[in-house]
């Protein structure tokens, strides 16, 4: 892809910034075990951007994107093994139970960039519209909202009610671009996009997005809402 150098600058950024945000809601949790080992999972999380990184730049999801499974699986498989056992695993529960709900929301404020890049990798032929919000993808909306939610929980301005609907609605945008990313990849299963497949998410630095932002993502909803319908303790 020859793509001007601010576009991949303003993603590398953003997912700077989500993992500083998520650093910073690990360093807050309310179990000091948490934020006694916050650090730790900064640099696992660091590692695996590494990784994908290094994987990226040698080309190993860009080429020969037909063989199935593809090999994109393994962008988006591990972490939502993680995400998995953290909600299956007795201490990961304790885990994501002890996360603060206003700063877990107010990660999701990296969806605003990340849309305006879907944008502009739309005018560069690296992505179809369907992905962007000219197109199919609104979640865009989730990203303008989540520091005005964040903060009316700081305030106690918002019931829970309202929080679970933000949720469940963030989450369905989340899945909506996420189905549409997968449909209009240039994979065997192809379904959408034929004229312009979604090739960006095969480079580097586009890669980050499958491989931690969405993730992330998925993460602070469904921890979120796991707060928000467990039963109160005492």
């Amino acid at each position: 892809m020859n793509l001007a150098p601010y576009i991949p600058f303003v993603f590398e950024l953003t997912t700077f910034a989500c993992l500083l945000f998520l650093h910073k809601t690990f360093g807050n949790a309310r179990s000091e075990l948490v934020r006694t080992r916050s650090n730790y999972i900064f640099i696992g999380l660091i590692l695996w951007l590494t990784l994908q990184m290094m994987l990226s730049l040698s080309h190993f999801y860009s080429s020969d994107t037909k063989v199935f499974p593809p090999k994109f699986v393994l962008l988006i498989f591990p972490p939502l093994l993680l995400i998995a056992t953290l909600f299956i695993t007795k201490s990961g529960r304790r885990f994501i139970d002890s996360l603060p709900l206003a700063q877990l929301t107010f990660v999701n404020i990296v969806r605003l960039p990340v849309e305006i890049v879907l944008y502009w990798l739309f005018l560069n032929k690296a992505v179809p519209e369907l992905m962007t919000f000219s197109g199919r993808n609104f979640d865009i909306l989730v990203g303008i909202s989540a520091p005005i939610v964040a903060l009316l929980i700081l305030r106690n301005k918002i019931n829970k009610t309202g929080l679970i609907a933000w949720n469940i609605a963030g989450l369905a945008l989340l899945l909506n671009i996420v189905i549409h990313a997968i449909l209009s990849a240039p994979f065997p299963f192809q379904r959408l996009a034929f004229e312009q497949p979604n090739i960006a998410v095969l480079y580097f630095p586009f890669s980050w997005l499958p491989a931690f932002i969405v993730p992330a993502a998925l993460f602070t909803h469904l921890v979120a809402l796991r707060q928000l319908t467990r039963p109160t303790q005492g």
